[in-house]
């Protein structure tokens, strides 16, 4: 087993010792780890691994500055560090429209052991593996890369799936150290370089891209209607704010009929057509997306039908409800979050992936506190007091996550069978009577 380097420099964890700035070394694992030859997996042909590592470094605005050594595109990245608590899953994470613009850091200290799978779809035509057809991250940082994965369903690697899609990716830092760094100071922006001037440590004109001025839900959104299983008994209308494939495998699979609309489309011009209304997930800073809050706004007025929201679908949901938003400091992003139901009062371990949360310390006349998390007391769902109209900022989607809110899937389909029964009577098959004119038949 390889030995693990100390980091040539340790942390206070006082906000004043992050201002300075500072280099942190770490001396690689799995990624020189040559103990099991016979393992080797073929090299894809279509991946464009660079022939010899090359450096890389992550640089926060904030002046911190982590080396270690590339195992993905041999390019260079901006955008928002984030981090999460997953222990598995990082195909799923790395394809999540939620994760558009960021550099996320995997707090697990091994990743890659299982490679990654196909473009394998399921018989609804949904992506078997990933969360969406293309890596949204804009990169990633992991403590130590294995570069030896087995599992039945990869096909390549990961830092061959990472070149293929262009993708950075650094191994050999100190994750830890980043994830203080970030839940002390909170979010900062950060550049990944790759390549021999990723060792030059002058940051005074590195430029860094900020995602959250960009309309990211209008980046992974459909730009046109999609159809899934259209043979169900009810038909749920999905607004595509960065929707995760789970999330629509987690609808039809219990029998619903799913149309996925863009992220701006008015709804209220085909509500009637829909027995129930679902907003998505969806990346960065839910104002760039006011054209879809006005859409539902109206969408309040009119539609007297159940909708459900999740993440995204949560903030834009209160926004239209006429609650304001604001910026989480380090966001909650992980497979562990604890959210209590204010309606039952239990506790429920949840999946989560977002980084701006409402204000609900004042609610909207007729609406109320859904579910609130247990580490933060910020706003986990709102629902209506009244009306069959509610939502959730965590992911209750059973793939990668806790499946404890999976029922939440349930309760809202049935919701909206029993709207649907209300309005048209329930369907029952009556055989045909036997004429009376029927010659008696003898055995």
């Amino acid at each position: 087993m390889p030995v693990l380097s100390r980091p040539t420099i340790f942390f206070s964890r006082t906000i004043k010792s992050y201002l300075k700035p500072l280099v942190v070394n770490r001396g690689l694992a799995t990624v020189t780890d040559q103990s099991v030859p016979s393992l080797t997996p073929p090299t894809a042909s279509y991946a464009q691994v660079p022939s010899k590592a090359l450096p890389a470094a992550l640089k926060l605005k904030t002046g911190q500055i982590f080396t270690g050594t590339s195992f993905g595109a041999p390019i260079s990245t901006s955008g928002e560090a984030v981090f999460t608590t997953s222990m598995v899953g990082y195909p799923e994470s790395m394809t999540d429209p939620s994760y558009r613009g960021q550099i996320l850091t995997f707090t697990h200290p091994l990743v890659g052991n299982y490679g990654v799978p196909g473009l394998f779809k399921d018989q609804f035509g949904l992506l078997a593996y990933f969360e969406s057809d293309r890596i949204q991250v804009e990169g990633i940082v992991v403590s130590d890369y294995a570069t030896k994965y087995s599992h039945w369903t990869a096909v390549e690697s990961l830092g061959e799936w990472c070149a293929r899609h262009g993708v950075p990716a650094i191994t050999g830092v100190d994750t830890r150290a980043i994830v203080h760094i970030l839940r002390d100071q909170g979010s900062t922006l950060a550049r990944l370089d790759v390549g021999d001037e990723a060792l030059n440590e002058d940051l005074t004109n590195a430029e860094y891209s900020d995602p959250n001025t960009r309309n990211l839900v209008a980046e992974v959104s459909t730009v046109v209607p999609l159809s899934y299983n259209p043979f169900g008994d009810i038909k749920i209308a999905v607004i595509d704010c960065g929707a995760k494939q789970n999330i629509l495998r987690s609808l039809v699979m219990r029998g619903a009929a799913v149309t996925v609309l863009p992220w701006n489309f008015d709804f209220t011009n085909i509500a009637d057509q829909f027995d129930g209304l679902f907003i998505s997930n969806g990346p960065g800073n839910p104002r760039q997306a006011m054209e879809t809050v006005k859409n539902l706004r109206k969408t309040l007025d009119v539609y007297q039908k159940p909708i459900f929201g999740i993440c995204m679908g949560n903030l834009l949901l209160g926004m239209a409800a006429g609650l304001d938003v604001y910026k989480l400091r380090f966001g909650n992003r992980g497979h562990n979050v604890p959210a209590i139901n204010m309606v039952n009062g239990k506790c429920y371990i949840t999946s989560q992936n977002h980084g701006y949360a409402l204000q609900d310390a004042v609610m909207p006349q007729g609406w109320e506190k859904y579910f609130v998390n247990a580490n933060d007391g910020s706003n986990e769902g709102i629902r209506h007091e009244i009306r069959p109209v509610r939502s959730v900022q965590f992911h209750p989607e059973a793939k990668g996550g806790p499946q404890d809110t999976e029922y939440l899937f349930e309760e809202f389909l049935a919701q909206v069978r029993a709207d649907k029964g209300k309005r048209e009577g329930v369907k029952i098959y009556v055989p045909e009577s036997i004429p009376a004119s029927t010659p008696e038949i003898r055995v």
